[in-house]
């Protein structure tokens, strides 16, 4: 299971009108600065209802699917269940967390294009209908576990193709294979639907223009052999700013409203993962060793007590790479962080510098590199863990995990509330106190 540790019941800290999550931070900081100071994490989880509204206000027609690789903690998934999302998982572990918070199975896709024979027989067990297919291997594995499974076929797209070494899904070219291999198939199976993925990063509204255009040739070619073609996914390029989500709005609402009208019965969905916790939780580290490094004329570094302007500081921190940071053994970027704020003066000059965690082990590497002043042991580091370094390690127990601190304003609890959200029957697991009592 992917995520913070995170208790059966959540108790989560309503912050009043004048509480900002920097003071919560602070508040944190200073208590532990009287105790171990241990890294922790605290979550904001009315940015994940401020996300939904922003969604549900630009993109009314399109119903949000949650990647719960992105962030798996449960708390984000019984939130986002409460508000009516559907959930992207990519094994069993997913879908169990996913069921376990009372999503009903037609709302959960199980993705990938090479999923485990045993992942695909769970899914059948539970009732999970919808698979995402890109190949004639992955075809008859599905036919042979999952008869009555309905396939989205994945499409891979110029932007998907450019950034990834790999890239996933079929062409269009051999997407009428795929379809016929389907109905000669001769089961339950069918295919019911299209997915196209664009990286966050793409900037080219182009994309878009191709993708709708390919996905509606894909329809046409499902239908005319006997397919009834109804869900259109659109994927997951959506940045969590609500400007990028605007910009992707603008490009994608004439090309909807030309090839999939609403008249057409066609569903469209997408999988906003990095947009809803791209700001939910913020992990708090400790500075617990240092070393200055400085460039020698060859421009090898070396050990140098003496600081220069060529200086580079190597930073230890009381978290890393087995620990919160694991999304970096696993191609994930970490973002840099900011110095909190009790520990600047004004106008600092900022040094190049790396940060590792404590295992002293040379894969430690958090920060590759990054400007900061020069720090002191017993300093913090804040980093945004919205999608970066959720992912369950095995090397270390949950005893050893950074606790998660809830909170939530009075502002966003109305909110949710007013959407139909109540700790007595939509959130059953959390309980509100109010922050400092």
């Amino acid at each position: 299971m992917k995520g913070f540790t995170d208790e059966p019941n959540y108790v989560v800290e309503l912050l009043d009108g004048g509480t900002t999550l920097e003071d919560v931070i602070d508040s944190h900081i200073y208590e532990q600065a009287l105790a171990e100071k241990s890294a922790f994490v605290v979550a904001n989880l009315g940015a994940l209802m401020q996300q939904h509204v922003l969604w549900q206000s630009t993109l009314p027609l399109v119903r949000p699917f949650y990647p719960v690789k992105c962030n798996g903690s449960p708390a984000v998934i019984e939130i986002l269940a409460a508000l009516g999302a559907g959930f992207v998982c990519a094994n069993k572990a997913e879908i169990s967390l996913v069921l376990n918070h009372d999503v009903p199975p037609e709302n959960i896709i199980l993705s990938g294009v090479c999923k485990q024979l045993s992942h695909i027989k769970h899914a059948a067990k539970n009732g999970i209908n919808y698979l995402v297919c890109d190949n004639e291997a992955e075809l008859c594995k599905i036919a042979r576990a999952h008869p009555n499974a309905r396939l989205l076929l994945q499409l891979s797209t110029e932007a998907q193709t450019e950034e990834a070494n790999m890239a996933f899904g079929c062409s269009l070219k051999s997407c009428r294979h795929l379809l016929e291999t389907a109905k000669e198939l001769a089961t339950g199976m069918s295919v019911m639907g299209f997915l196209f993925l664009v990286p966050t990063s793409c900037k080219d509204s182009q994309v878009y223009t191709h993708a709708l255009s390919d996905a509606r040739c894909v329809f046409d070619m499902g239908e005319e052999l006997g397919f009834n073609m109804e869900i259109l996914d659109i994927g997951s390029g959506f940045s969590g700013s609500e400007f990028q989500l605007k910009q992707v709005h603008a490009a994608i609402r004439p090309l909807l409203e030309a090839y999939f009208p609403v008249t057409s019965g066609v569903r469209v969905i997408a999988e906003p993962g990095t947009f809803y916790v791209s700001s939910s939780f913020t992990l708090a580290v400790n500075v617990i060793g240092k070393k200055v490094v400085a460039s020698d004329l060859h421009g090898e570094s070396k050990t140098e007590p003496t600081l220069n302007d060529d200086s580079e500081f190597l930073y230890y921190l009381n978290d890393g790479v087995y620990g919160s940071f694991v999304g970096k053994l696993l191609g994930n970027t970490i973002p840099s962080p900011t110095v909190h704020k009790m520990s600047l003066t004004a106008d600092e000059p900022v040094f190049s510098s790396s940060l590792w965690g404590p295992s002293c082990d040379t894969l430690d590497q958090v920060v590759e590199h990054c400007l900061l002043p020069e720090l002191t042991v017993g300093d913090w580091l804040i980093f945004n863990m919205g999608t970066s370094g959720q992912e369950e390690s095995a090397a270390i127990s949950n005893s050893d995990k950074p606790p998660v601190y809830y909170t939530i304003s009075t502002g966003d609890w109305f909110e949710m509330q007013e959407a139909g959200i109540s700790l007595d029957t939509t959130m059953k697991n959390f309980s509100l106190i109010q922050y400092g009592l």
